[in-house]
């Protein structure tokens, strides 16, 4: 298993670097669309459906982000450590190095608009001597990292529904197993919907963009309106060391995970590439479009909440296990209301699972088209008359039902799922970030092959600053 330079023939064709232009409207001429020359290029044929523009995928990728419904989701953490202020100025840092990795790996997927993402980019960017190592481990980090992100999101969702039966019925008793029981019907809708309804995913994520955006509204414009408002000290000046660390400052980069986990997942488009119409173009512009936009209405959603936080320790303590139903619960001063609320919030949770296991399971396809995971030549296989990669799609689907059991055991367990999606993720982006700075310093710019999406003479600061704040 791993990868040698006879997969990527673009490693051994120095000239193409300087000739991609003219080549790409030669081939283009002779009846070769665009996205197939860019393929054949790295030795890879078309095989799945190129059904996804600009807006469907920037949907695709701002509903599994889901910014501003994750940091909701993951407050409580923030609140204990680092408090309303650590929130503010986290989201704030998350948001800029989240601004600044979105860059670099946009010239990457540009350059290199392949499904495997920051492996493939790694398997070609890296020196011959390392390349295959490099890449092999990247590709277990990014598949690691997606698929625990897909058990994270069909988690929070069966949770959060857990956490309004807890609301409504005070006569509930909470039990993990029932939150993995909703876990499981989370998960099969979203199976069902990537295999019987995939021609439509298209129309559904362009659908779901919409109601991201409208339902961002129909939280923040109840909860400014009807809840009391506190301080700008208390929102700005005020930190809290709830886990008992040394210094408010370690206490605040511990909970910089909450801020973190709310961009996780920017990368989704370029493991989408290979059913993307004119990939090396649409998906610098979806990752960076994305970014600003969750990052917009994130850092407004945190700041209203904090604002209506009311109670800190109220909010912390919440008997629905989230901070936001107690703050929802304070602003309308009814149940229903809350509930209406968090209902937005569960749907964008259950539509974010949907765009997280489409994205797992192609980045699970194209590393196993590489031969880098067991059963290879059955995973790699597409089915011919839907162009799904079915049998990917099925064992996400079972590696995620496998690990909903540790909740059963353990909460705790479970929780520790998050910090293993952040962790894998930086660093499988740190990896090619380095690889792609190492590439830019010892090639001579007319030989460096770059899509039409370039970082040009800032790109060797951005890709520094991009790892330093992954590091």
């Amino acid at each position: 298993m791993g990868f040698g330079d006879s997969d990527y023939p673009m490693k051994r064709i120095p000239s193409v670097g300087a000739a991609s232009s003219h080549n790409l409207e030669s081939y283009t001429e002779q009846s070769y669309s665009r996205d197939e020359v860019e393929l054949a290029r790295y030795g890879k044929k078309q095989q799945l459906r190129r059904n996804f523009g600009l807006l469907s995928i920037v949907g695709l990728t701002c509903a599994l982000m889901i910014t501003w419904e994750g940091t909701l989701t993951v407050f409580q953490s923030g609140l204990n450590n680092g408090g309303p202020s650590g929130l503010v100025y986290g989201f704030l840092f998350a948001w800029t190095g989240s601004m600044l990795q979105v860059l670099v790996m946009a010239e990457m997927a540009s350059m290199i608009p392949l499904a495997g993402g920051q492996y493939n980019w790694v398997a070609i960017l890296a020196p011959p001597s390392c390349s295959k190592f490099l890449s092999y481990l990247t590709g277990w980090m990014t598949v690691i990292s997606w698929q625990a992100a897909l058990a994270s999101s069909a988690f929070l969702g069966g949770t959060m529904i857990q956490g309004l039966l807890v609301l409504n019925y005070e006569e509930y008793v909470f039990k993990r197993w029932h939150g993995t029981l909703l876990f499981y019907a989370i998960i099969t809708l979203s199976l069902f919907v990537n295999t019987y309804f995939a021609r439509l995913l298209p129309k559904i994520e362009s659908m779901v963009l919409f109601i991201h955006v409208i339902g961002f509204f129909c939280i923040l414009i109840p909860l400014v309106y009807l809840a009391p408002h506190g301080s700008t000290r208390d929102v700005f000046a005020t930190f809290n060391n709830g886990g008992g660390w040394g210094t408010n400052g370690l206490s605040f980069f511990i909970g910089l995970s909450t801020s973190m986990f709310a961009f996780i997942g920017c990368d989704a488009a370029s493991h989408m590439a290979e059913e993307i119409e004119k990939a090396s173009t649409v998906i610098p512009r979806s990752m960076v479009a994305s970014v600003a936009l969750n990052g917009s209405l994130g850092f407004s959603m945190v700041i209203a909440t904090l604002f209506c936080l009311g109670n800190a320790e109220d909010a912390i303590n919440s008997p629905t296990g989230f901070p936001f139903i107690e703050v929802f619960v304070n602003a309308t001063g009814s149940v229903g209301g809350a509930t209406s609320m968090t209902s937005v919030i569960i749907a964008a949770m259950v539509f974010a699972t949907v765009g997280v296991l489409a994205t797992a399971s192609r980045m699970a396809w194209a590393f196993a088209r590489e031969k880098g995971l067991p059963g290879s030549a059955t995973l790699a296989k597409v089915e011919p008359h839907t162009a799904l990669p079915l049998y990917c799609i099925g064992l996400s689907t079972i590696i995620s039902v496998l690990l909903a059991l540790i909740n059963i055991g353990s909460t705790t367990a479970f929780n520790a799922l998050t910090s293993l999606v952040i962790s894998s993720f930086y660093s499988s982006f740190a990896i090619s970030a380095a690889v792609l700075l190492h590439k830019r310093l010892t090639t001579a710019p007319e030989l460096m092959f770059f899509g039409p999406f370039q970082l040009g003479r800032a790109g060797v600061p951005i890709i520094v600053l991009a790892l330093a704040y992954s590091a």
